[in-house]
């Protein structure tokens, strides 16, 4: 946003202020300054000429030879401007005058000498019209200063929108002057304006339908606008802050915009007869004042002459509906409108306006008032023709609540460490505009309605206004004294955290972070699409765009298909969020989820996917310090395989999944790579209690490692042996554990290691054989039977 110093200075005296430091102590206290630009620096010697005569080029089509009266002498100037013609002033600029960046000199052109430069109102820095020079007002007295007529000098400082995102009331000059008023110390002037005069009973007829996204809709008709273009002064001010002049109604519209933070828009009054405020039964179609036509939606706000709509509430007008060259008569809107309904509505469209921005930080409801009598103060005084023909229509729909906060001087003084008088906090919120009772120490204070649709609402927040302006840097600097106690973390957080520890220092993953919603264009390059599940608002069915994900690997598989090439291994990982549906309150099933995805090229997927189970081992057993159990199940998601897809079981908790990779979605990923992905339920694995150490003592005696190749029936998996084996209770039999598989069509083999060892003694191979002798009868019983090597 820019502002403009000249505009400030019309609501709060800073003359004897040195500005730039002023604008320092305003970037300091309230919101952040991305520069200062001096206009005018670079324009001197440009005085009001009279042509005199006009006469074409001798050697040219489009060149004329004028004489100049500049107040000092007549000057022979060669001018292309197609507008040049006897017996209008314009602003010239004499030899030795500053232009920008250009010094004027004598030059000859075509042969013939020029003695100055009739000049655009862009080329002097004040419009962007250069499609003639500028005409300037006959009475205007030859040779006088361009400077002593318009406001040509001033200081433009632009602020960074969104340090302004919580402050609606600083999206105008008036409440960007009380800011400055507040830290000069020196008083706000009113805002001058102007009641309507009408004495009659009409009025403009509104009709607010929709109360829930309209909460004020302020209307009044004007007659009689004969005038046609703003004075120079306003085009100026809004050519500096970024807007262009257009029509006199249009510029005064924006120029209160600007003036104030609150959009108005004005209505070809022709074209207007009855105000209807509401949302469209059905989808339609939308000619804005753009030209282009839009796609209005059940859910936008539109405003309605009778049944035909001619605007889009609070982003822009209709194009039957504009001000057009012989208006004269104009119905003058000032209304307050929902912000989240604005936004929405504007992001849906891709039409985000000056007045939608601001209809977006939620604005002072107050403002319509004000802002329909400045109209027609202004108004007034250009055009004097002009007549309000009804009465000031005001539809005020939704009040925000008043904000009263009570606090104490020992509450500022505890909360800032330092000395503040009653006094100075008493002036300091008066001067920001609050309404201060006082008893002693005690403060009882009124928010302004300009700083309670979203900034003020507790202690805390007043406590900020006072401090800012008091001066951040006129704190003194003190070491705090205070103890320093580390916050508790708690049990979600510290298993995240070892998690996230285990998989980056033990693994050598990657921490990856991914949007909740699917990507349907980076799930077609894998031959995948979104699952129906929740979608965003803004999201379309037919586009599939927005369709939150219920998986994390909607999001993982397309990151490792773009990262393929990359590295020829790489494992990613995430703790997120999927959604499964909605629960009976209506809200989304979120859950957290860990997702861990495997990828190699230098790796079986049969070595990979075991890698990935003694991953999941590892995790389970630093923080639960039990053993993960799996178990075949049957697909959920279309990219998982049908037989390589397991539940992962903790103490008889189902905490996730862990699969490869369907060989159809794989081959689109990768052609010589494998995939394994794991999908862990935080919070069923934060239910599961963690079993407490055991600590035994390590043998001193060396120990025996016996290893057995097992041949495996169907459906039998190595927790089946795992039991039989413990079932046993040999005291001997400290750990067992797989070292291979061989799973084919016809055999399925497992190789087991057992490890043996005593505590008291060195045992013999006969007691050990012994122990293996009865383990292998016991699953014999089983139908495993010991691989015999021919």
């Amino acid at each position: 946003m820019f502002v403009s110093m000249n505009w400030i200075n019309d609501f709060v005296d800073l003359e004897g202020e040195d500005i730039e430091k002023l604008i320092h102590r305003f970037t300091l206290s309230t919101a952040e300054v991305e520069g200062i630009e001096y206009k005018g620096r670079d324009i001197n010697g440009i005085v009001v000429g009279e042509i005199l005569s006009c006469e074409d080029h001798p050697d040219s089509d489009h060149l004329h030879l004028l004489k100049v009266d500049a107040g000092d002498g007549i000057y022979d100037v060669v001018c292309g401007a197609p507008n040049a013609r006897a017996g209008i002033k314009t602003a010239f600029a004499k030899v030795g005058a500053q232009v920008g960046d250009i010094k004027i000199k004598s030059a000859k052109l075509r042969g013939q000498i020029s003695n100055g430069m009739c000049c655009s109102a862009k080329e002097i820095g004040i419009s962007d019209d250069h499609s003639g020079i500028m005409e300037l007002d006959l009475s205007l007295k030859n040779g006088t200063d361009l400077k002593e007529i318009f406001p040509i000098d001033d200081i433009i400082f632009e602020v960074d929108n969104k340090s302004l995102t919580n402050r609606p009331d600083l999206w105008g000059h008036y409440g960007m002057a009380r800011e400055f008023a507040a830290l000069t110390g020196k008083p706000l002037k009113e805002l001058p304006v102007k009641e309507d005069d009408y004495e009659g009973d009409e009025v403009v007829d509104i009709d607010v339908r929709n109360k829930d996204y309209c909460y004020r809709y302020t209307g009044v008709r004007i007659e009689n606008v004969t005038g046609k273009v703003s004075p120079m002064y306003m085009q100026i001010r809004l050519y500096y802050c970024g807007t262009r002049a257009i029509n006199l109604l249009a510029d005064l519209t924006n120029y209160i915009m600007l003036e104030l933070g609150q959009p108005t828009h004005a209505f070809d009054g022709n074209r207007i007869s009855r105000i209807v405020v509401d949302t469209p039964k059905t989808d339609i179609k939308f000619t804005t004042l753009d030209g282009n036509e839009r796609d209005i939606t059940t859910d936008t706000l539109m405003i309605y002459d009778n049944d035909t709509p001619v605007a889009i509430a609070g982003i822009m007008g209709g194009l039957d509906s504009e001000i057009v060259e012989d208006t004269d008569s104009v119905v003058l809107e000032c209304a307050n409108f929902d912000g989240v309904c604005v936004r929405k509505s504007a992001q849906r469209m891709g039409l985000r306006t000056d007045a939608s921005a601001r209809y977006e930080k939620t604005i002072d409801p107050e403002m319509t008032m004000e802002a329909a009598k400045r109209f027609i103060k202004l108004l007034s005084e250009i055009d004097e023709g002009a007549k309000c023909v009804t009465k000031i229509n005001d539809v005020y729909v939704k009040h925000y609540p008043e904000i009263t906060i009570d606090f104490d001087k020992a509450f500022v003084d505890r909360y800032t460490g330092i000395d503040i008088s009653a006094e100075r906090i008493k002036n300091t919120l008066i001067s920001l505009g609050f309404k201060v009772s006082s008893d002693g120490e005690a403060f009882s204070v009124r928010v302004p309605s300009y700083r309670a649709t979203k900034d003020i609402s507790m202690q805390a927040d007043i406590v900020e206004e006072i401090t800012r302006i008091y001066g951040y840097d006129n704190f003194e600097i003190k070491t705090t004294r205070s103890p320093i106690i580390p916050a508790k973390m708690s049990l979600k957080r510290r298993e995240e955290n070892l998690i996230k520890d285990l998989l980056v220092k033990a693994y050598s993953m990657n921490e990856v972070h991914t949007r909740i919603w699917a990507d349907p264009d980076e799930l077609r390059d894998i031959g995948l699409s979104p699952e129906e599940n929740v979608m965003l608002i803004q999201g379309s069915k037919e586009q599939e765009t927005g369709i939150l994900r219920t998986s994390m690997f909607e999001s993982f598989l397309p990151l490792i298909y773009a990262n393929r090439n990359y590295k020829p291994a790489f494992g990613i990982f995430e703790i997120g969020r999927t959604i499964h549906g909605v629960r009976e309150d209506d809200t989304a099933d979120e859950r957290r989820t860990l997702a861990i995805g495997m990828y190699s090229k230098e790796s079986t997927e049969k070595s990979l996917y075991f890698k990935a189970v003694e991953l999941i081992n590892t995790m389970i057993d630093e923080l639960k310090h039990v053993k993960a159990v799996y178990k075949k199940t049957g697909v959920s998601h279309v990219w998982q395989h049908p037989k390589n897809t397991s539940l992962i079981s903790v103490s008889g908790t189902e905490i996730g999944t862990i699969n490869t990779l369907h060989p159809t979605t794989l081959k689109k990923i990768s052609k010589n790579g494998a995939v394994v992905c794991i999908e862990i339920d935080m919070d069923a694995l934060l239910s599961v209690e963690p079993v407490e150490f055991e600590f035994e003592e390590p043998s001193k005696f060396p120990g025996i490692d016996y290893d057995l190749t097992l041949l495996l029936p169907e459906n039998v998996r190595f927790e089946a042996i795992e039991n039989e084996v413990a079932a046993l209770r040999i005291a001997d039999l400290k750990k067992l554990s797989v070292i291979d598989v061989y799973d084919a069509e016809v055999i399925k083999n497992i190789t087991v290691r057992l490890k043996f060892s005593s505590d008291e003694r060195t045992l013999t191979s006969e007691e050990v054989q012994k122990s293996v002798d009865l383990i292998l009868e016991r699953l014999a019983a089983m139908n495993i039977k010991l691989k015999v090597l021919e």
